[in-house]
């Protein structure tokens, strides 16, 4: 049996608008051509372009006593019924993209606040099965399990999980002793998803090559560092091996979330068996198809 892909992060709903070619004075309003509601948030992204590529995967989170909570439920497959639901409102980003596609988010705080160890654990099986991969992402917008995060790896680690991260962009920053904390996860991971601006920031190199070579130090030799570059593509780093895949030209329409999306084809294509080199492709052919298309495609 192919192996599945547990998700542990951040889902919320994304009210996208744009393009913005410049912020409005305060106190106006402006007309944007462009809205759309969905759903978002790192491991939200990641486990919509999971379901629609067909890969086995469970989406463990927790939702909002509100229309969004359930809004964002009735999403997701049957695996939903058993989030966790939080007396609170449901966490909102606005991402408004400008002319060039790239986005700033405005984002409550809503359940992603209170969402804790108890809750993570509660959702994560007891045991693995063979292979099964779990994938830790968007922990900055959760400070109650980020307050706890070690706990939750070595509790992957325990129940028999092979560990992947995307750490995402953390709201206050990349300081130098919140760097320290991170690179000291580092060694229980098999698979490290950044991308380049995540790499320079956690390594706190000013170059690539450094920064790769500075956090590779930090993994298990067996190990792989991904650092996703947007239009050029991505690069792998695992043993002896560096492999790069240029992204295809393409008509950008957002790029929201398309970090997350390229996890998703990644380690899909992982649990089916494919080599680095392949996985790496299919990550970036699904980010590349994705950022492309409207409504939102994944193949």
């Amino acid at each position: 049996m192919t192996p599945t892909i547990y998700v542990i992060g951040n889902v919320n709903v994304d009210l996208i608008m744009g393009p913005l070619g410049q912020w409005p004075k305060v106190g106006t309003e402006i007309v944007l051509p462009h809205s759309e509601t969905r759903i978002g948030g790192g491991a939200g992204n990641s486990a919509l372009a999971l379901q629609a590529l067909g890969a086995r995967h469970h989406l463990l989170a927790a939702v909002g006593e509100d229309i969004f909570g359930d809004w964002l439920k009735a999403g997701f497959d049957a695996g939903a019924a058993t989030w966790i639901v939080k007396p609170c409102p449901t966490t909102v980003s606005a991402g408004i993209v400008d002319p060039g596609g790239e986005r700033t988010f405005l984002t409550s705080q809503g359940h992603l606040s209170v969402f804790s160890l108890e809750d993570a654990l509660q959702l994560l099986p007891q045991r693995a099965a063979p292979g099964d991969l779990l994938l830790l992402e968007g922990c900055f917008l959760s400070p109650n399990l980020l307050e706890h995060y070690e706990t939750l790896i070595d509790a992957g680690i325990g129940r028999g999980f092979t560990l992947a991260l995307d750490t995402g962009w953390p709201p206050d920053g990349w300081s130098a002793a919140f760097r320290t904390r991170v690179l000291g996860w580092l060694a229980r991971f098999e698979h490290l998803l950044l991308n380049e601006i995540e790499v320079l920031s956690l390594s706190g190199d000013t170059m690539p090559d450094p920064a790769v070579a500075k956090l590779r130090a930090a993994l298990r030799s067996s190990a792989t560092l991904v650092m996703k570059r947007g239009p050029k593509g991505a690069s792998g780093y695992r043993g002896d091996e560096r492999i790069d895949v240029p992204a295809p030209r393409v008509a950008v329409i957002d790029t929201i979330g398309a970090g997350d999306v390229f996890d998703a084809g990644y380690l899909a294509a992982l649990v089916q068996g494919a080599d680095l080199q392949a996985a790496i492709e299919a990550g970036v052919a699904t980010a590349s198809t994705a950022i492309s298309t409207a409504p939102r495609r994944y193949r």
